[in-house]
């Protein structure tokens, strides 16, 4: 059973990463990692020489590609490319902000938080129901 080869399925995502070293190290030791046929992989480690041409390209990529389900990036970075990040409005791949160790979660920049918050304000239809 060890010996047989894995079939990729349309049952399996992946989850892609655009951070800072020490955030993609760890999920990368947590097992998100990828890297296929093409040498392509599933992250961009973001340091003070990436440009914002750069996370952009890979912004886009992410959430074009049919295998990337999760989109996790650092939110100091989702800053970067702001324009890009509140402008996306499909499902899937979601986009998630996350912290980072050297700079803080700010729940007020978090597109994602922004829009849930929306949904279930005061003016929400919903929000008067029990």
């Amino acid at each position: 059973m060890a010996n047989r080869a894995q079939v990729a399925s349309n049952n399996s995502a992946l989850i892609s990463m655009i951070a800072d070293e020490d955030t993609v190290t760890g999920f990368l030791l947590a097992g998100v990692g990828n890297v296929d046929l093409r040498r392509k992989t599933n992250y961009l480690i973001v340091d003070s020489k990436t440009t914002v041409k750069a996370i952009e390209d890979a912004f886009k990529e992410f959430t074009t590609r049919e295998d990337v389900a999760i989109v996790l990036i650092s939110q100091y970075v989702a800053n970067m490319i702001r324009f890009l990040v509140d402008s996306y409005s499909k499902p899937v791949p979601a986009i998630l902000e996350i912290p980072s160790k050297d700079h803080p979660y700010d729940p007020t920049h978090d597109s994602v938080l922004s829009r849930v918050k929306y949904l279930f304000s005061s003016e929400s239809v919903a929000s008067g129901r029990r």
